[in-house]
């Protein structure tokens, strides 16, 4: 009986490490620029920003065993606006940076939309599978959402002062995206065609 319990046990625990892994090359970045521009300022942290990035999409594709699309766009972006901030010693550059990113990914939401091609589920298929509705309203949602975050990244780098927007950087914008994807967890449920699948083979 022992014995036939194991494997659900350890497979939970091996989606559990792999979601772990999964955030600490998230987050690892981002903590490690905050960590060297505090000791060091933003010059620095900039280029540990770079290497670092590179870094974590390895070690992505060494430990989940795939580089996400959005890795790959958000490592070209930290490389080449970093680059660009060291060779003209100005800072402005991997500032502008969030703004960029935030902005491309809601162009790409919202030309899908419009080619009727859905991103967001190249993004996010493996883990959800929704109706059509669900992915084209979800996408819009993001869409509006990253275009606030590219303002607001706006306002404080030009408004605040450099250690206040690297404190932002870091602690700000990741609450307000685990926030919002939270403040769509019904909807998701709404459109979600596993658990509707589900219910219909349990039915029968």
């Amino acid at each position: 009986m022992t014995s036939q319990q194991q494997p659900p046990e350890t497979g939970h625990s091996a989606e559990g490490s792999k979601q772990a892994i999964k955030l600490a090359i998230d987050l690892g970045p981002l903590l490690v620029f905050f960590a060297v521009y505090m000791k060091l300022g933003i010059f620095w942290a900039t280029g540990v920003l770079m290497v670092a990035t590179v870094l974590s999409m390895v070690a992505s594709r060494i430990f989940l065993g795939r580089i996400s699309p959005t890795l790959v766009i958000t490592t070209v972006l930290v490389v080449g606006f970093g680059a660009l901030t060291l060779w003209f010693n100005d800072p402005k550059f991997i500032k502008l940076k969030p703004t960029i990113i935030y902005l491309m990914f809601a162009a790409a939401l919202i030309g899908g939309h419009v080619m009727k091609k859905p991103v967001l589920p190249l993004l996010l298929g493996e883990a959800l599978q929704l109706t059509q509705d669900g992915w084209r309203v979800l996408s819009l949602r993001w869409a509006v959402f990253f275009v606030a975050l590219a303002a607001l990244n706006e306002v404080v780098w030009r408004n605040f002062s450099e250690a206040t927007w690297a404190s932002f950087k870091v602690f700000g914008f990741l609450p307000l995206t685990i926030l919002f994807f939270a403040t769509q967890l019904g909807f998701i449920a709404r459109h979600q065609l596993v658990a509707t699948d589900t219910t219909d083979k349990s039915a029968h």
